[in-house]
């Protein structure tokens, strides 16, 4: 009767774990989907051919999920759904990837990963720039919104501009001494850092992104179907950084795929830092909302700093240390404001961009909340409010 209650007990626990748990998983999937990232670009790997094979493999594992929760529902292609689909693929996917990789390539994991934490915070900046979200300095929603802001800002300056003491998780390696360490490990220690040229290249990303969660508001507008959305853009930006690519590099060596880390990263990439992950946020967010996602996010940060540190050996600085401390805690300040306010705001049409998307049987459209997932795997979400008032 013991073992009984026991294992019961189990289930429940499971049960109501589960949504945390496929949180977690999600973060772990980001987790390894940057450090090899790092590894293989670092070895080489052209960027586009990288971004082009991921987001094939990508389609093709979304694709039995748009045949089968949008089975039977209306699809409209004219010229706009086109337009909005390339466009949402080249900002959001061809354009913002790919200056992630290239600024990943050029600086760390863990310096990246802070960078990507900033999403959130510079698309609700942005937000209030353009309007389509008011700042409500006067409640404590609005208060703690600002307070995070800034305290992210404050973590991005530290982390680009105060460098400070390095030092190691473990063993120290020296760049001459690589005995414990395989080829790729070693190819990542000996690889000289450019964080200026790296820190540009990311500050684009953070924008391209920034632009791409914006651009959501109108996709969800023409087409209404998540699914298909994710799926159709990953063909588009297929499509985009393999013309980009070859107009950039005709070699067939940078293109061609051999049974090595590149081909296990492209499909580690396509199928669970996307398609699964897609997957598991969908039925999070449909049973724990939209604000609890983000609350996890954080986690690929800190798992993604000790990873770099003791698997490829890459040095924590107290800079970096500083920005990530000032990013986590003001990324959970922004979040806590922002759902401090949600239920404050009944009569707004929400249009949210996440990195998730809910399994509603009803259109984007009439919902309160329309999320929609990107490819690129920084976890991050964003919600944009926007009051009826300002549509037209």
């Amino acid at each position: 009767m013991g073992n009984t209650e026991r294992i019961e007990s189990m289930k429940e626990w499971f049960k109501s774990s589960q949504a945390l748990l496929s949180m977690l998983l999600v973060q772990i999937f980001a987790t390894g989907m940057q450090l090899l990232s790092r590894v293989i670009l670092v070895q080489g790997t052209y960027i586009f051919a990288l971004i082009a094979y991921r987001h094939i493999v990508a389609a093709i594992c979304v694709a039995p999920f748009a045949l089968y929760f949008e089975r039977g529902q209306a699809k409209k292609f004219n010229w706009r759904v086109w337009f909005w689909l390339f466009l949402n693929g080249f900002v959001g996917m061809t354009m913002a990837l790919g200056l992630f990789y290239y600024g990943l390539r050029d600086t760390t994991a863990t310096y990246s990963v802070n960078f990507l934490n900033l999403v959130p915070i510079l698309t609700f900046l942005t937000s209030i720039i353009c309007r389509m979200e008011n700042l409500k300095i006067g409640t404590w929603g609005g208060r703690a919104k600002c307070i995070g802001a800034i305290m992210c800002v404050g973590g991005a300056l530290a982390t680009s501009l105060y460098k400070g003491k390095e030092f190691y998780i473990g063993h120290h390696h020296h760049h001459h001494h690589h005995s414990h360490h395989s080829a790729e490990i070693s190819a990542v220690a000996a690889h000289k850092t450019h964080m200026f040229r790296g820190t540009f290249f990311l500050v684009g990303a953070c924008c391209s992104y920034t632009a791409w969660f914006i651009l959501q508001v109108k996709l969800v507008k023409v087409f209404p179907l998540r699914y298909w959305g994710i799926m159709l853009s990953c063909v588009m930006a297929a499509i985009q950084s393999a013309t980009i690519g070859a107009c950039l590099n005709q070699s067939k060596e940078a293109w061609r795929l051999d049974w090595n880390l590149q081909l296990i990263t492209i499909l580690y990439s396509g199928a669970l830092a996307t398609a699964a992950t897609f997957c598991l946020l969908t039925w999070a967010i449909k049973i724990k909302g939209p604000t609890f996602p983000p609350m996890f996010n954080p986690l690929a940060l800190v798992f993604v700093a000790i990873s770099d540190t003791i698997i490829l050996g890459e040095p924590l600085k107290v800079g970096t240390l500083l920005g990530m401390v000032l990013i986590i805690i003001g990324l959970y300040y922004f979040l806590w404001g922002k759902r401090n306010e949600m239920p404050r705001l009944p009569q707004t049409s929400v249009a949210a961009a996440e990195l998730s998307t809910s399994m509603d049987d009803q259109p984007i459209v009439s919902q309160s909340k329309a999320v929609v997932v990107p490819t690129s795997s920084p976890n991050e979400s964003v919600h944009l409010d926007v009051d009826k008032s300002d549509k037209n």
